[in-house]
C-alpha cells in the first residue's frame, strides 16, 4: 500500500545515557516499515551510551540532528507526514524547528512524563533530553533553531516537572495535563482545530507496559494514549514522534512493547 507517512528512524546517539533506546528506535521502526510497506530513511550511526553533560552531548549529536532535520523538511516537503522512531527525546532538537518552519501554528503535543523544559539555567543533571522542548521554544539556543510557540504547547501527562521547570513553562504559557486531566475531550478542547505534531516519550505510561530508562509511577495506560490517537482528525496529524522505547527490559518481553507501539500507532491509519 501506498503510506502517506515517512518513515525516519534515528539511529545516532543524541545524549543517550542507556543503550536500550537506539535498539529500540531500530525495532520500532522495522515494525513500521512492514506495517506500512515503507522502507525507512535512517539518520546516525549507532554508538555506545555515555553519561555526559548536554555542554558535550550537543556538539556529538550534531550531524544526526541535522539528518533528522534534512529528513523532516524533505518529507513535509514531498507531502508526506513525518513518522520517526527515535531513541532519546533529544532527536527532537532536530525534527521541532523543521516542523515548526513548516508549521508554525501546530499545536505540539508532548505526550511525556516529564516537561523537557529545563535550560542551562536550570538544569541540574545536565541532561540533554530534559531541555529539549526549551530549546525549541526558543528559551535557549541550542544551534538547531526554535520557532515552536510554547503557547501551543501540550504537555500531555506530565507528573514528573521540577518546580523551575514548572515556572518556565506557566510563564511560556504552556500547558501542563496531568495524567487525570489527560483525556481526548480535553485534547481535543486544546487543539481547537489546528494542525498536530505528536510526539511521545513511553515513561509517560505507567511502567510495566513499554520499558522507558526514566521510569515515573502513576502513569497514563496505553489504551488511554490510543484513545488520543483515536480522536484526532487524520488530516490535523503533521508529524509523530515515537521515542525512547528502552529495548532490553527484563521485566517486559520486546515483543509485547512492540505490540503495543504498533497497536497505538495503527490508531491514525484511518
Amino acid at each position: 500500500m501506498t503510506s502517506r507517512f515517512s518513515l525516519i528512524v534515528s539511529q545516532g546517539r543524541v545524549a543517550d545515557r542507556t543503550d536500550g533506546a537506539l535498539v529500540g528506535a531500530r525495532l520500532v521502526g522495522e515494525r513500521l516499515a512492514a506495517l506500512l510497506g515503507t522502507t525507512p530513511h535512517t539518520v546516525g550511526v549507532p554508538s555506545a551510551a555515555r553519561t555526559d553533560d548536554w555542554t558535550t552531548a550537543l556538539p556529538e549529536a550534531e550531524e544526526t540532528l541535522h539528518g533528522l532535520r534534512d529528513a523532516v523538511r524533505a518529507a513535509i516537503d514531498a507531502g508526506q507526514v513525518p513518522l520517526l522512531a527515535t531513541n532519546t527525546c533529544a532527536a527532537s532538537l532536530g525534527s521541532l524547528p523543521a516542523a515548526a518552519e513548516r508549521y508554525p501554528d501546530a499545536v505540539v503535543l508532548w505526550i511525556d512524563a516529564h516537561g523537557d523544559f529545563h535550560t542551562p539555567g536550570t538544569t541540574e543533571s545536565g541532561y540533554l533530553g530534559g531541555m529539549v522542548l526549551a530549546a525549541a521554544s526558543g528559551l535557549w539556543d541550542s544551534g538547531h533553531g526554535a520557532g515552536v510557540d510554547p503557547s501551543r504547547v501540550v504537555i500531555v501527562g506530565g507528573r514528573d516537572i521540577d518546580p523551575a521547570e514548572a515556572d518556565l513553562l506557566a510563564d511560556a504559557g504552556a500547558t501542563v495535563l496531568a495524567p487525570a486531566e489527560s483525556t481526548p475531550e480535553r485534547v481535543l478542547e486544546l487543539v481547537d482545530g489546528r494542525p498536530v505534531w505528536i510526539h511521545v516519550d513511553w515513561d509517560v505510561l505507567e511502567p510495566g507496559y513499554i520499558p522507558a530508562a526514566y521510569r515515573v509511577g502513576d502513569g497514563l495506560l496505553p489504551h488511554q494514549i490510543a484513545a488520543i490517537f483515536a480522536a484526532l482528525p487524520v488530516e490535523a496529524v503533521k508529524g509523530v514522534e515515537l521515542a525512547e522505547f528502552e529495548a532490553g527490559d527484563a521485566e517486559v518481553p520486546e515483543r509485547v512493547s512492540l505490540e503495543l507501539i504498533i497497536e497505538t500507532f495503527q490508531q491514525l491509519l484511518r
